[in-house]
């Protein structure tokens, strides 16, 4: 099927983009019930507010071999844009539920109590590390979907039967909350997902993903999302009345002196990595280098510049695992015009075997891909013959 969807701004931005007041969380439940889509009815599930949807009103669309030629909007509700995105009411459903849940984990993080060695909040009677949390409402989200049939979380890497379908459903692996360790400085975590069909996790690459999507919270808090098929990697923001509008749209990655480099140990024993690093402090990139791979990664899509890396060694394994976070991130920086990296292929053509492997990687810009894949393994697949930068 082709899906083709064009972004257009419509008029003036609401107000209440530009800023979130802590206020507006005073707790889960001040939030718009109006939110959800009409079908989706208020409940809710160990203390927490969720929207359900009726296993009996649920019909999975199958997609037949047709043309979609949409326009999105920016300024439009995500329930919109996902309309227009994909005829797959399932697809729009999952995406819906993951947003409830990351909305409410957002609240969770901005009001943790932080202290020794843990961030914990409240669900239900418990008091929970802010990881662990976020782990439960995930899977809740996707279990009340009622279209997911396995999910798989790097908390716990086993699949779990959601109940979903397998014909016409997703499965879905997730880390609950990169960067959990770095919540009680205050820097910006989030949530990462991709999305399978059917009840494949293994045996299946990156480029087999149907969505992919990041939670973000920060001084905003953002949803991420790239759809298979449908141009672009799309941002919308959390509104103070907790409804999600459409602020942004990428779909190119140029070029620019802007640098994350992950996994500095490496170059104790990695002359290549050491090389590149040595590159990007002697051309003068702008070191932007947080430690938490979701924002990281997020600002080479924000920023459209920029480039990612995370590099072994013969000391330092592959730490970042392919089926939760270097894979959807792979969508989500491909989608948007950018490009990703093992050191010789994309992280999406990668085959996934087991539910807990790890590789290195990099995102950025195609000149940054050569350059990487250049400089420490002497050519690139993506290079026109003409080395760039370290490896010239």
């Amino acid at each position: 099927m082709e899906t083709g969807v064009a972004c257009f701004a419509r008029g003036t931005i609401s107000p209440t983009v530009a800023s979130q007041h802590t206020t507006s969380f005073a707790s889960p439940r001040s939030i718009s019930p109006s939110f959800a889509t009409r079908s989706l009815k208020s409940s809710s599930f160990m203390g927490e507010s969720l929207r359900v949807m009726p296993r009996s009103s649920i019909k999975v669309s199958k997609t037949q071999n047709s043309s979609l030629v949409t326009k999105c909007e920016i300024g439009e509700s995500l329930e919109d844009f996902l309309s227009k995105a994909t005829p797959d009411k399932g697809l729009i459903r999952l995406l819906i539920s993951m947003s409830e849940a990351i909305r409410t984990i957002a609240f969770k993080v901005r009001t943790a109590s932080c202290g020794g060695t843990a961030c914990v909040n409240s669900f239900g009677d418990e008091q929970l590390a802010v990881d662990m949390l976020a782990d439960k409402l995930l899977f809740d989200a996707l279990s009340h979907s009622h279209v997911c049939k396995y999910a798989c979380s790097e908390e716990v890497p086993e699949l779990q039967d959601m109940g979903g379908p397998i014909e016409g459903g997703f499965s879905v692996a997730f880390d609950p909350l990169d960067g959990s360790s770095i919540v009680d400085t205050n820097f910006t975590v989030g949530t990462i997902f991709g999305v399978w069909p059917g009840d494949k996790l293994t045996g299946v690459t990156g480029r087999d993903q149907v969505a992919a999507a990041m939670g973000i919270y920060g001084p905003r808090t953002t949803y991420v999302i790239a759809i298979k098929g449908v141009p672009g990697t799309h941002e919308f923001l959390l509104l103070d009345e907790g409804k999600w509008q459409h602020v942004k749209e990428t779909t190119e990655i140029g070029e620019g002196k802007m640098f994350s480099p992950g996994n500095l140990r490496a170059t104790f024993d990695n002359p290549d990595y050491d090389k590149l690093i040595n590159y990007y402090v002697k051309e003068k990139y702008t070191l932007r280098y947080t430690g938490g791979m979701v924002p990281d990664v997020n600002q080479i899509i924000v920023k459209e510049k920029g480039v990612f890396t995370n590099v072994i060694s013969p000391t330092t394994k592959a730490k970042l695992r392919l089926l939760f976070e270097v894979a959807p991130l792979g969508l989500l920086i491909e989608n948007a015009g950018g490009y990703s990296s093992d050191g010789t292929q994309s992280v999406l053509d990668k085959v996934i075997v087991n539910l807990d492997d790890r590789t290195q990687v990099a995102y950025g810009s195609k000149n940054e891909i050569i350059r990487f894949e250049e400089t420490l393994y002497g050519s690139s697949r993506l290079a026109s013959g003409v080395p760039v930068g370290a490896s010239a």
